[in-house]
């Protein structure tokens, strides 16, 4: 299947890759198919986007690459879902990504309270918001990797 796109003009995707929304994306009504782009020379950035409309895709990247330590309530996902046999081992988890400035300016947030959650066993994905999170909506990336380098820990590459 042939799909339009914003970032990457006309590509090639697997139907049976396309992830459905069934709440749709929060802000974007009507939209609720979408399928995951990576690219080995943009990684750790991916994208998520939308089959139906070209313009609406998002940056995303695993959270665990800067912040190992980073746990969604995935059991009350997989509850509120009714995924009934799934892990969280079944699941892979996307943190929405804003990059603004250039150079010494650049700054890279992560929406920590709203991951993006993906079922692969029902390709069904998800972005749940987690008012009561101790996380930010604008954590800071670059000071998070920053804080591993002093401390000697590594990103986790997935």
């Amino acid at each position: 299947m042939k799909i339009q796109t914003r970032k990457f003009g006309e590509i090639d995707i697997d139907e049976n890759m396309i992830l459905t929304m069934p709440e749709g994306l929060p802000g974007f009504p009507g939209f609720d198919r979408f399928i995951l782009i990576e690219k080995h020379e943009t990684a750790p950035f991916c994208w998520f986007q939308s089959v139906e409309q070209p313009n609406l895709n998002l940056v995303i990247m695993s959270p665990f690459f800067f912040k190992p330590d980073y746990e969604p309530e995935l059991d009350t996902i997989i509850e509120i879902r009714n995924w009934h046999g799934v892990k969280k081992e079944d699941l892979m988890v996307y943190v929405v990504v804003n990059i603004s400035g250039d150079g010494d300016d650049k700054k890279i947030t992560a929406n920590l309270m709203g991951p993006i959650v993906v079922n692969q066993k029902t390709k069904e994905a998800v972005q749940f918001v987690f008012s009561h999170s101790s996380y930010s909506h604008q954590h800071d990336v670059l000071r998070s990797l920053e804080e591993m380098v002093k401390s000697q820990r590594k990103p986790i590459v997935i």
